[in-house]
């Protein structure tokens, strides 16, 4: 069950959907594309650190040279009303503000919500891990922004079969991010993940954070593809996934091809996080 609600002055207003959209990128077909955030709810109308994806959603409006006109308390509301009245257990949320009313919707108003079902990798994933490959020609123009057209560029490549994911790769060959996730690999019992090339991604700062409390050594220098035989554990992380573990990446075993202790120890820590963080938009 997808749906689109615009969020005007006195509330929500449920939006038409096309009948053959099925996921949010087809949603947002034929709108003036701007910037976003996309997330999952917990226990049906409730968020984990909601106020960083509002603000990221405030800092690619800055980047894209945007004023700052996002009604915070409106998004509030129109988010918490629509997950509460959502006849699912739990939602994909996505909430974009476009860069120019969508009126032949019948709206004024930038600043829509859709949602759509939620549901979680299976549980065999975290204990098996995934394979992914890579992008080659896929590239962020601006990576810090979060911006609706590289959500549709990225639909090339179709995620969440055989090949679970796609890497972005830097000019000089270093490991990016995956086309909606943040990637880490271990050398030497140190957690590498990109720092500079990538989106910010939310949960990855909550693994970063959890890392650095489990006294587990960080470096934000990216992992080389010519490193990948050396590396004995990966995974990616997103707020849909939490920290997903990776056993081969293109044609190559991450160690010994299973998920590895450190990235088991950050999941279960991040797993506790959220029991006590999520709470509602409101």
């Amino acid at each position: 069950m997808v749906q689109l609600f615009a969020v005007e002055q006195d509330g929500i207003r449920p939006l038409p959907i096309p009948d053959h959209v099925t996921g949010f990128d087809q949603l947002y077909d034929g709108l003036a594309l701007g910037v976003y955030s996309a997330m999952r709810t917990f226990e049906h109308n409730k968020f984990l650190y909601l106020e960083h994806h509002i603000q990221r959603t405030r800092d690619s409006m800055t980047l894209l040279g945007w004023p700052d006109t996002l009604d915070e308390t409106r998004l509030r509301q129109g988010l918490h009303k629509a997950c509460t009245q959502y006849p699912l257990p739990e939602a994909r949320v996505r909430f974009d503000y476009l860069a120019a009313p969508p009126s032949h919707l019948g709206t004024n108003s930038r600043l829509l919500i859709g949602l759509m079902p939620f549901t979680p990798p299976p549980p065999a994933l975290y204990q098996t891990g995934v394979r992914i490959d890579f992008a080659p020609d896929l590239s962020r123009q601006n990576p810090l922004a979060k911006t609706a057209d590289f959500a549709q560029k990225r639909r090339a490549y179709k995620v969440g079969g055989e090949i679970y994911e796609y890497l972005l790769l830097g000019a000089q060959g270093k490991i990016l991010e995956g086309t909606g996730t943040n990637f880490y690999g271990v050398l030497d019992g140190v957690f590498h993940t990109a720092g500079t090339g990538v989106l910010a991604g939310i949960t990855r700062k909550i693994i970063l954070d959890l890392a650095e409390k489990l006294n587990i050594p960080i470096s934000l220098e990216a992992v080389h593809v010519a490193q990948i035989p050396q590396l004995r554990e990966a995974a990616l992380s997103g707020s849909s996934r939490a920290l997903l573990p990776v056993v081969q990446i293109g044609d190559q075993v991450v160690g010994n091809g299973r998920p590895g202790p450190i990235c088991q120890q950050i999941l279960a820590a991040y797993n506790d996080f959220v029991a006590h963080e999520v709470k509602t938009a409101i």
